[in-house]
């Protein structure tokens, strides 16, 4: 009877011990808010886009916290809210507001990006924005709340500027497609091309007329004559048109820009600094390579995992104030430490310059100096933009 007795006490002993220990374990939930766009349908229909698109990335970047945090006792978890194309984004977004969320991921075309921002007025939340790369967003539309880590389309065109310029491939051919779009990314490269010092030297519009699939061999070499340049710049963000440029423009010259040889944030053909490790762990979870908006999502859900672990709280206040601090660094597979802008919240990093099988360079490149961050050298730098968060 009497070792009975000790039995059963030791037993409510442990008991009690782990119930004391799942009490004692840190709990940090982050909102993850993704909506729905069809896309338009585009000539080039051979390449699907997958439907879960940052999703997965999330879902990495969970895991690896929870790796770390199960030796910390922290304990990570998402809320996942997928919004249809004509939901209520904002009234999603302020739901979890009310129900006490406070760190958000924010995988939403620009249009949506915005209302949320215009219409969600509390101020303590942290938006992580993994997928609006417009330049205005770091550039004069800047929020407190955001901290971007998909780069601008500015970071994206000064990295293959910095690449062409070096190979003295200063005379540029901009063919642009009708849409948004695709008229932001040529703005961009007009911007980035005064920025280095490469030149315009003609300028045309795809008019979407054409079924570029049967009549491509024939018309690219018609709309490809004129100035003589160096590269055949394309700005078609959809791929209706891009691919059916190379091998047929009328003079023998590479393309590049958003086909041919295109700067991304993250692609399959990245293997160094330990990224092969990323992209076999993301390819066993997700079934698929790791694209750069997979890689914004997982960078953001790393960069509150960075910040819990070095901090040891899950408090809005003290998460926001590391992320935000000199100290912090998110090692993040680029070779270099990762961090944010204080002047408009872009995460610095390393741009991609890929063609479909082969990483061709990695800018910023050597010789593109800066006085205090090289990475500055891609996007919006302090003196160029009217984002004054510091």
């Amino acid at each position: 009877m009497f070792v009975k007795r000790i039995a059963y006490a030791l037993l409510l002993s442990c008991v009690s011990l782990g119930s004391a220990m799942a009490k004692e374990k840190m709990e940090i939930s982050i909102a993850f808010i993704s909506q729905e766009v069809e896309r338009p349908p585009v000539l080039s229909n051979l390449i699907e886009e997958p439907d879960d698109l940052g999703l997965q990335g999330v879902r990495v970047g969970l895991k690896d916290n929870n790796t770390t945090g199960r030796f910390l006792k922290q304990h990570f978890t998402t809320k996942e809210v997928l919004v249809p194309e004509d939901g209520d984004v904002v009234g999603a977004v302020k739901q979890l507001v009310e129900q006490g969320h406070d760190l958000f991921i924010l995988d939403l075309p620009s249009h949506s990006y915005e209302a949320v921002l215009e219409k969600i007025t509390h101020k303590n939340v942290l938006f992580f924005n993994v997928r609006a790369q417009d330049n205005k967003f770091r550039q004069t539309a800047c929020d407190i709340r955001v901290l971007h880590t998909i780069p601008s389309r500015a970071m994206l065109t000064d990295a293959l500027s910095q690449f062409l310029v070096k190979k003295k491939w200063n005379e540029w051919f901009l063919i642009s497609g009708q849409r948004k779009e695709d008229q932001l990314f040529a703005a961009s490269i007009k911007r980035s091309a005064l920025k280095f010092g490469a030149k315009i030297v003609e300028e045309k519009v795809w008019d979407g007329g054409r079924d570029a699939r049967r009549t491509a061999q024939a018309e690219v070499p018609l709309l490809t004559q004129g100035e003589d340049y160096d590269v055949l710049m394309v700005a078609d963000e959809l791929g209706d048109f891009g691919e059916y440029l190379m091998y047929r423009t009328y003079g023998p010259r590479p393309v590049a820009g958003t086909q041919g040889l295109f700067p991304t944030p993250w692609y399959w053909t990245v293997e160094q600094w330990g990224a092969a490790q990323l992209q076999k762990r993301f390819f066993k979870k997700a079934k698929r390579h790791m694209t750069g908006r997979d890689y914004a999502a997982w960078a953001a859900v790393r960069t509150i995992g960075e910040a819990a672990t070095r901090t040891k709280s899950n408090k809005y206040e003290t998460l926001n104030a590391y992320i935000r601090s000199p100290d912090f660094q998110l090692a993040a597979f680029k070779g270099r430490k990762l961090s944010y802008r204080s002047w408009n919240g872009q995460l610095r990093q390393p741009i991609a310059l890929t063609a479909a099988h082969s990483l061709v360079a990695q800018p910023p490149l050597e010789g593109f100096m800066h006085q205090t961050n090289e990475l500055d050298t891609l996007g919006f730098d302090k003196p160029e933009t009217k984002c004054k968060l510091d």
